[in-house]
């Protein structure tokens, strides 16, 4: 019998949230303090990475484009390239169609791809048109729909000539391809797949292709960020290329303003657990079962922030192999009640864990109050994983590792774990302890007017434990 598809399989198959709900790659940050209209758009999408990818014609541009989209398989990509955005031919153009010269930039329409490109910017889906070559017309019936992403790629050999359009790119590629190879592979193209003789190939090129070239491609190139020699046979610059973009999808800017701040490495399972723990008709047993799996993951990422030493060892074919040797002088601290969450993970990871715990009252945003404490007698000798699930304003936080302090550990010594993160709060403990490390799966837009985390996922603790009823 076929195996029985559940909500929550449906739900992780296709939750397609943006990590980050609070980062714009125009390099702002939502407000700190949303407005109601504000807090009802807190989940719209962040501002997609734009790269446009330019070169002579057949210079191996759509190359390029496929080997980064192939790279960047754990993100949502989409392909617009300029070709589709060729004005459609008069009668009288077409009639006259090899005197047209298609490598003029009067040739696009470039107002519409300017329109298509911001909207996708902001997260909407447009309609590209679609342009049939043989014909030198475009579709009156038909469009290809192009969905919001995390990267666009904008592709074409003038996509860099118009500055608005320049302007919308946060990466500009050249791809430089030796001449006599372009014209090679235009022949080829040409024949092949747009119907045409070599003859009038060869004319169009003399006539329009090289002198549009020298025109208006190669002076853009002086536009670029990286320049790709030979194109698609150059992995080695596509794999820097590919690196950096994920550098920059994954970098909320609160990461480069603190740097001891680390959000783990988003991928489409992570996004379905959040996606589903920040659903508020899930069931108990789901909530808890998705919490763990990402607590896990960032207890496993806290724990690489731990110095470590070199080690050796014979392994049994009697080879030497070089390795690491965990730390050893280690210890947890939970936040009562809901760091207490968090224990079982760390517990599995760090066999014979000691761990400590910390009752801090909360009333409001002020009046926090150290309860209880009680900690290792040792905790000065050691690194402490201090656990709380939401960092919301910092003050509790702030308070726990105050107490850390005065017991003798080091700030240095000190990993902040937990689920989501207020941007209000890492602003408030990294100001105030910046050798301290904070790990965390997500940063959320802001806090509301109740100090609450949104869109956040509601009381933590409550949720896991079952008292929310």
């Amino acid at each position: 019998m076929p195996e029985e598809i559940t909500p929550i399989d449906i739900a992780m198959e296709a939750a397609s949230g943006p990590h980050f709900s609070g980062l714009r790659l125009d390099g702002g940050l939502l407000s700190t303090s949303p407005s109601p209209s504000t807090l009802a758009d807190s989940n719209s999408p962040k501002r997609p990475f734009v790269i446009g990818v330019s070169g002579g014609t057949a210079s191996g541009k759509t190359t390029v484009c496929d080997m980064i989209i192939q790279q960047l398989h754990d993100h949502r990509v989409v392909l617009v390239n300029q070709d589709s955005f060729y004005r459609g031919l008069t009668a009288e153009e077409a009639e006259r169609v090899h005197e047209y010269n298609f490598d003029h930039p009067d040739a696009f329409d470039t107002e519409q791809l300017l329109e298509c490109a911001e909207k996708l910017r902001c997260g909407q889906c447009v309609q590209v048109p679609i342009y049939d070559f043989k014909k030198h017309r475009r579709s009156s019936e038909s469009f290809r729909q192009v969905n919001a992403s995390d990267v666009i790629i904008l592709e074409g050999i003038l996509v860099f000539h118009d500055a608005r359009v320049r302007n919308l790119m946060n990466m500009k590629i050249f791809v430089d391809t030796d001449a006599d190879v372009r014209l090679a592979r235009r022949i080829r193209r040409d024949t092949v797949e747009r119907g045409r003789d070599i003859d009038s190939v060869l004319e169009q090129y003399a006539k329009f292709v090289k002198p549009a070239f020298d025109d208006f491609v190669l002076p853009s190139k002086k536009y670029a960020d990286v320049i790709i020699p030979r194109g698609g046979d150059n992995h080695v610059a596509i794999d820097l290329i590919v690196q950096h973009i994920r550098t920059k999808l994954g970098q909320h800017d609160l990461c480069k303003i603190y740097p001891n701040v680390y959000v783990i490495q988003s991928t489409f399972q992570i996004r379905g657990m959040h996606t589903l723990i920040r659903d508020c008709d899930i069931s108990k047993h789901d909530f808890v079962f998705y919490s763990d799996r990402l607590i896990r993951l960032v207890v496993e990422h806290g724990l690489g922030h731990l110095p470590f030493t070199e080690k050796q060892v014979v392994t049994p074919t009697g080879s030497v192999y070089t390795g690491v040797d965990f730390c050893k002088k280690l210890c947890g601290v939970s936040i009562i009640r809901s760091g207490e969450s968090m224990e079982n993970a760390l517990r599995a990871c760090c066999k014979g864990i000691k761990i400590g715990k910390i009752l801090i009252h909360r009333d409001g945003d002020n009046g926090k109050q150290l309860i209880y404490e009680k900690l290792p007698k040792d905790i000065s000798e050691r690194h402490v994983l201090l656990l709380d699930p939401v960092l919301a304003t910092g003050n509790s936080a702030n308070q726990a590792i105050e107490l850390l302090i005065q017991k003798g550990v080091p700030e240095s010594h000190i990993i902040f774990l937990n689920l989501i993160s207020a941007p209000e709060g890492i602003q408030c403990v990294c100001k105030r302890f910046p050798s301290l490390k904070i790990v965390t799966s997500e940063i959320d837009v802001a806090l509301n007017e109740e100090f609450r985390v949104v869109p956040g996922m509601g009381e933590f603790g409550d949720r896991y434990f079952g008292t929310d009823d």
